[in-house]
């Protein structure tokens, strides 16, 4: 059907107007929770079911995910065969700070943390305190990981204590330079275990208008 524009200006909103036809929406356009994991003393948390052509956009929100480890830094990478977390990836790292007592705080480009055409786990976050109450949360955004011509981007916003005593929150971008499907996706700590918390995986139903 041909888009027809008309100028802002030649509308009378005065006026009263009838569309005729009929138009539906079609596909929901929400978040449809596929599955969730609790941590209990994990060496990692790991989704290899569900990531499909189903839908073209997955989000992970991560709920306190705590370490057993003090000044331990969380990461994530994917694998496309179900087994061998390793696709290489090119992403951006930044990160926002304020101490507790007010001496520090901005925001700054961390380049330790980002990856150029690298196969490790990717950091979500700077260090994290360990303390019993502390911990991460946040969401990491994954699109279109089935995808057989395109690669595949994320993006990531985290928050949480670091073991500096400074209020952390990072932003994270990037894409893995694969164009075979991502089946599998995989958060762990850099060091030691995930003592608690829960991660969601969402997906991600788009509008669409048909008539």
């Amino acid at each position: 059907m041909p888009l027809t524009k008309c100028k802002a200006e030649s509308l009378d909103l005065t006026a009263n107007y009838t569309f005729t036809g009929d138009v539906t929406l079609a596909s929901g356009g929400s978040l449809n929770l596929i599955s969730t994991q609790t941590a209990s003393s994990s060496a990692s948390i790991s989704f290899t079911t569900g990531i499909d052509s189903t839908y073209d956009e997955y989000w992970f929100i991560l709920n306190n995910i705590h370490p057993q480890t003090n000044g331990t830094t969380l990461e994530f990478q994917t694998t496309t065969d179900g087994s061998n977390f390793n696709i290489t990836t090119t992403s951006s790292f930044f990160q926002f700070r304020h101490k507790e007592n007010d001496t520090t705080y901005g925001l700054e480009y961390e380049g330790g943390s980002d990856q150029a055409q690298g196969t490790s786990f990717q950091h979500l976050s700077a260090t994290v305190l360990g303390d019993s109450d502390s911990g991460c949360s946040g969401i990491l955004k994954l699109y279109n990981p089935s995808s057989t011509t395109f690669v595949k981007h994320y993006v990531s916003q985290i928050v949480h204590p670091q073991s500096s005593g400074s209020q952390m929150s990072e932003l994270v971008a990037g894409y893995f330079n694969t164009t075979s499907a991502i089946t599998g996706i995989r958060f762990k700590y850099s060091s030691g275990n995930t003592d608690d918390g829960t991660i969601q995986m969402f997906g991600v139903s788009q509008w669409v208008l048909s008539k």
